[in-house]
């Protein structure tokens, strides 16, 4: 996380700069944009913090280790996959409930799971889907990439297993 920090003060300077020297006013327009930005994500952020913190303090451990821990299984995948696709909003969201799990003991293959579900499945995000583009492309796209999700959780768990 550290290393990540630094990476983005140092892209915020060299973008900043640049835009210094195109002129004050782009330079002004982007801190703009992007406290306006901050301060939208950021009722987000916090609740999807606060959200990751319950599920570490409420769910039991024992729970954890039964349905999504690393003797889980493929229930855990599965868990994982079920809980990554109902999960609503963006990275903002779901990220911060994926450091929950693996705080709370969750297995690489769930964590991995749960990520590629929210990324391809995404239930919540069928409703404008649909709306937009049919209900013919939403299904062909959901059925394509149906099996990836417990399939990444699979090789996850078991070619990275031990290191988690």
């Amino acid at each position: 996380m550290f290393l990540t920090t630094i990476i983005m003060i140092i892209l915020a300077v060299i973008f900043g700069a640049t835009a210094l020297l195109k002129g004050k006013p782009i330079f002004l327009s982007g801190v703009n944009s992007g406290i306006k930005l901050f301060l939208g994500i950021l009722p987000m952020l916090f609740f999807a913090f606060i959200l990751a913190g319950f599920i570490q303090a409420l769910i039991p451990r024992e729970a954890i280790n039964r349905w999504i821990g690393k003797g889980s299984g493929l229930k855990g995948i599965l868990v994982g996959c079920l809980a990554g696709s109902l999960i609503p909003g963006g990275p903002y969201t779901s990220f911060p409930i994926v450091a929950g799990l693996i705080k709370t003991g969750a297995s690489i293959g769930t964590v991995v799971a749960f990520i590629t579900a929210w990324s391809l499945w995404a239930f919540t995000r069928l409703p404008i889907e649909i709306g937009v583009v049919g209900f013919k492309l939403a299904f062909v796209r959901l059925a394509s990439t149906f099996i990836f999700p417990p399939l990444a959780g699979i090789i996850a768990q078991t070619l990275f297993g031990r290191w988690f």
